[in-house]
């Protein structure tokens, strides 16, 4: 399910008291090994004059979930026109996470992340410039660390946070189902401003059936019931939302490997997508076809307010055409 298994309005949660950071860790994202020439340079806002996407975000682009019948005119070397967003990506360093970043960065969309471990995204996203991508250090475990002023300007959001289902060196740290997501969904959703324009939420297939056979044995330690928590926490929210509740995740990355490497090895045939409502689909699903699912949802305003659930099989998909992802949402609703 969207929790790693290894092998396979609530208003009673007011946030705890504590007063915010007066100015939250902003990380810049500087290369991996940078030169003595550019340390001169250290005090510069921006953090790399160049504004070349980086080679992972083309290998996205060229083999993650491009459809065999995509329009090779539309893989042009010119960038696409900048956007108006501006999304908060809240895990982008995990699995799905880094996906959806390297896809934003290829569509040229300004993207925000908010990380235990800033550093991180210098691992798997290369030197960028301050415009395109910003690291912000927080956990949405400590609600002490969701400053106001990480959200400014944020017109979307995307949170693919977790955890593994059963106990793991994953949970080192206090970093259980409970903590992620639950009290961690429930701190990030009372801190978003009402001006946003969608959060879109990843959460997993088998949620309302986690006392039934065979999602009760997933559900040993709470992680579907406590994902249900955070998505019903959303729902009551009032904000714009939508669910995407996704099946067992395959086909990699996997968080701290290098995501350049994995990306072209990982595509496979996976690509057919299955949707539906209700909590009925019991599968497998591609994190390349969950993160394309998250960035879709973004800009087609009728899944506001829904939940989805999402497979994916081998076969054609629809790659990044928006039109196939309506119709995609569409027929999921007439089910």
């Amino acid at each position: 399910m969207a929790s790693n298994l290894l092998h396979p309005p609530v208003s009673g949660f007011p946030l705890s008291g504590g007063k915010y950071p007066k100015h939250p860790q902003r990380i810049p994202i500087h290369p991996l090994n940078p030169s003595s020439s550019s340390s001169s340079s250290s005090s510069s806002k921006s953090i790399s004059s160049s504004r070349r996407r980086p080679s992972v975000a083309r290998a996205v682009k060229e083999e993650v979930i491009q459809s065999p019948n995509s329009d090779p005119a539309l893989d042009s070397k010119t960038s696409p026109p900048a956007s108006s967003k501006l999304v908060l990506v809240v895990g982008g360093t995990g699995g799905v996470g880094q996906l959806i970043v390297a896809s934003l960065l290829d569509r040229n969309i300004k993207s925000r992340l908010l990380l235990r471990d800033p550093e991180k995204a210098a691992t798997l996203f290369g030197k960028q410039d301050e415009e395109t991508l910003q690291a912000y250090k927080g956990d949405t475990r400590n609600p002490e660390d969701l400053d106001p002023s990480i959200f400014e300007g944020v017109t979307h959001v995307i949170c693919c946070t977790g955890t593994t289902a059963f106990p793991s060196k994953r949970w080192d740290g206090d970093n259980t189902p409970e903590k992620i997501d639950w009290e961690g969904v429930r701190n990030l959703v009372s801190a978003l401003p009402s001006s946003l324009k969608r959060i879109v939420l990843v959460s997993s297939v088998g949620v309302t059936k986690f006392n039934e056979l065979p999602w009760s044995i997933m559900n040993l330690f709470g992680v579907l019931k406590y994902k249900k928590m955070g998505e019903d926490f959303l729902c009551s929210s009032g904000l714009p939302f939508t669910i995407i509740r996704a099946g067992r995740l395959t086909d990699g990355p996997y968080t701290s490997y290098d995501l350049n490497t994995l990306l072209k090895a990982t595509a496979g045939q996976r690509r057919a997508v299955l949707m539906g409502q209700g909590d009925k689909l019991v599968g497998e699903v591609s994190r390349i076809v969950v993160a394309e699912a998250c960035i879709q949802a973004l800009d087609i305003e009728f899944t506001e307010g829904k939940i989805y659930e999402i497979n994916s099989v081998k076969g054609d998909g629809p790659g990044t055409d928006p039109q196939k992802w309506q119709e995609i949402f569409r027929t999921a609703e007439a089910k």
